[in-house]
């Protein structure tokens, strides 16, 4: 009986499967966020408790990524928790903001150059966020300059900072399962 040969294909297996549910729970967590921020009654009633509602969202996104970064350091699958641990950390922040502009909007018409329905707040945030540019909808208020200045700066704390610690995670996760970098990627032959 050739056990040894089977093991390599089982393993391989098991990482696929480990990967497709990584894949499909992120798919899912950004899904379930987007219908949240859809199906929320945003009314935009009060500017004092919208701001302090974005605070509050920052600082669900800060705790939210520093629980799965610890969450990466012991998982089996360090690379791909820190996929999962991406994409809900990216979603939360940019609906975060969606959810923003359209509450300043509301409160404050008159704030961006055409009035914000919930698709356009995610549209100028994700416009925002990878840095295309404008033309259809800007900013003109100063708060709402202010608050994409600070989605920007935000922005590149995320792809910038961010991207590091999820980088030293996987790396210590690796570490502390006694593996390298490589172990999971072995060179091919050269023929």
């Amino acid at each position: 009986m050739d056990v040894p040969a089977k093991q390599p294909h089982r393993r391989r297996g098991q990482r696929r499967r480990a990967a497709i549910s990584a894949l499909a729970r992120a798919a899912l967590v950004a899904a379930g966020l987007v219908t949240v921020y859809y199906e929320l009654p945003l009314d935009g009633r009060g500017t004092t408790g919208d701001s302090v509602l974005l605070a509050c969202g920052l600082l669900l996104v800060v705790v939210v990524f520093w629980w799965q970064v610890r969450a990466i350091v012991t998982s089996p699958h360090p690379r791909l928790k820190a996929v999962e641990t991406l994409a809900t950390t990216l979603a939360l922040f940019l609906l975060l903001f969606a959810g923003a502009y359209f509450l300043l909007e509301h409160t404050t018409p008159g704030s961006f150059s055409e009035p914000l329905t919930k698709t356009d707040s995610l549209y100028f945030t994700l416009t925002t966020f990878t840095t295309v540019g404008y033309g259809d909808i800007t900013a003109r208020s100063q708060t709402g300059r202010v608050l994409t200045m600070m989605q920007m700066v935000g922005g590149l704390m995320l792809v910038g900072v961010a991207a590091r610690i999820l980088a030293g995670a996987v790396e210590a996760g690796l570490r502390r399962q006694g593996r390298e970098p490589s172990d999971d990627f072995p060179s091919r032959r050269k023929d």
